[in-house]
């Protein structure tokens, strides 16, 4: 049989990093079975549905690499994948259901529903609902349809068949929680929209889902899914619900709380590959005691992975059921690396270079420098100390814009340093740079450097902040030596007879 699983997100709002993490993981395990995996949207409560959230959900996907094989503008054989567009078969199982005695109509008003929950609560019962309308007669449930009136339909929760106890790949064994499902649960709304909860179902079932891979929200839900499946006679997918990702002081993340919009990842510049290394390993790292000595072993927290090898490694045994959190510092750590690993394939500086922009153009759109090469040199020089690519034009300004000695930071570095040493050490190595046997390239500028200095009765550390004020105005940086080669010998030199006259 072939695994087939679905990401399932309701177009409510932007998809957000739980969101991703879901999508992640049922890519990663249709990858690493050699199966399949679809989007489905789920847009059953029209009340929540925002305009353009499927677009904006496809956007989020394919910033992140994550291609589904059949969903939305991707048709296959168990379209439509848009759950409004499949009324009709959803209204097939409510008649089945209905026929079956295993629901009935419910045509009480939300005023008189709230009347019957009061007064439930006021006798101390736990029931949500005192089933008036399921003993209603066939004629008088007939009668009230053809005069129009609105129903919903309910689940009959006291002729529910027998069936095994839930299991969960993540979660394990599930003791019973129909005790917190309300009485009766609503199995379509008077919209004639099914609830979440038939909707999903039907559509797993429908579409062969033979796994159903979501958020650890919906295990509450389970006991009523597998109620449905047991009342309509059909097969169970296997389930693997996934812990809540909290933020970072500990509350649950949501849509509505903390730093989560994937698309806003992407307008700060971090690295796709990155964000999923984090995701991935957020709640992946546990291993199972009592699981087989073949089951994979679990990475460490901030391991540095591939797609391939996430792909490769996953496994549900080594998914915790505790709740993690996602560590901002562990994201810096990932991306830094993944930028690293980048710079070094043939292709990876330029790539960094086009990423990187439309952010040094935002930062200094009347610079000169913003030539693909010239973006490569600088990438190149600041390798170890970049985040992520948005970063550049506040760690490097110098090479975009001339420096700013008037900042409290140059005024202070200046003040510190002798005005003789100063002019003296900036002219000699103008003087030297002129000379026509100088290589412009790291090492012969390293060796000049170092030549220059010895020449003088300065210490290192002074002679280099000498240049360094003069080169940049900033105290932090690339080596002096990166630095000249990137601007080359005219602004090099520009600089150096500049600052030595201040």
């Amino acid at each position: 049989m072939t695994v087939l699983l679905r990401f399932a997100p309701s177009p409510t709002g932007a998809l957000h990093l739980g969101g991703l993490r879901t999508a992640l993981y049922n890519y990663l395990y249709a990858k690493r079975t050699a199966g399949k995996w679809i989007l489905r949207i789920e847009d059953t409560d029209r009340s929540r549905a925002v305009p353009g959230a499927v677009n904006g959900i496809q956007d989020a996907l394919n910033w992140a690499g994550l291609e589904y094989d059949h969903g939305p503008g991707k048709p296959g054989p168990h379209g439509p994948y848009i759950q409004s567009e499949r009324l009709d078969l959803y209204l097939s199982y409510i008649n089945r259901l209905l026929e079956s005695g295993h629901a009935y109509r419910c045509f009480c008003s939300a005023d008189k529903l709230t009347a019957i929950r009061e007064k439930l609560a006021r006798t101390g019962s736990n029931s949500t609902y005192d089933k008036t309308c399921l003993h209603l007669t066939e004629e008088e449930v007939a009668r009230r349809v053809r005069a129009g009136e609105k129903f919903i339909v309910r689940l009959n929760d006291g002729k529910l068949p027998l069936r095994p106890p839930g299991y969960d790949l993540v979660f394990k064994n599930l003791k019973d929680a129909h005790a917190s499902l309300p009485t009766d649960p609503v199995l379509l709304k008077s919209d004639s929209f099914p609830t979440y909860h038939l909707a999903s179902v039907v559509d797993d079932y429908e579409m062969g889902i033979t796994h159903v891979v979501r958020g650890e929200e919906w295990l509450p839900s389970l006991p009523l899914h597998l109620d449905l499946y047991a009342c309509l006679n059909l097969p169970t997918p296997q389930f693997a619900h996934l812990p809540i990702l909290l933020n970072p002081d500990g509350s649950k993340m949501s849509k509505r709380k903390g730093d989560v919009n994937v698309m806003d990842y992407k307008k700060r510049g971090w690295e796709p590959s990155a964000i999923l290394n984090w995701l991935a390993l957020a709640g992946w790292g546990v291993q199972d005691a009592s699981s087989a000595s073949s089951h994979k072993q679990a990475p460490d927290s901030t391991t540095l992975m591939t797609m391939e090898e996430m792909i490769q490694n996953f496994d549900f045994s080594v998914l915790t059921h505790r709740r993690s959190i996602l560590d901002p510092a562990k994201l810096e750590y990932i991306n830094k690396h993944h930028l690293m690993r980048l710079m070094s394939k043939p292709t990876g500086l330029r790539t960094l270079a086009e990423r990187s922009l439309p952010y040094v153009k935002e930062a200094y759109p009347q610079s000169p420098h913003l030539t693909l090469p010239y973006l490569e040199k600088v990438i190149s020089a600041l390798q170890g100390r970049t985040t992520k690519v948005s970063d550049i034009p506040a760690l490097g300004p110098f090479f975009f814009v001339e420096p700013d000695y008037s900042s409290p930071e140059a005024q202070k570095m200046r003040q510190s340093l002798s005005d003789n040493n100063y002019a003296a050490v900036a002219d000699s190595l103008a003087s030297r740079l002129r000379s026509i046997e100088v290589q412009w390239d790291v090492p012969s500028l390293s060796q000049v450097l170092h030549d220059e200095n010895a020449k003088t009765s300065l210490k290192q550390k002074e002679y280099m902040t000498i240049l360094r004020h003069a080169l940049t105005g900033m105290k932090t940086g690339p080596s002096v030596a990166d630095i000249l080669h990137v601007l080359g010998p005219e602004r090099s030199l520009m600089r150096l007879q500049v600052a030595s006259r201040r």
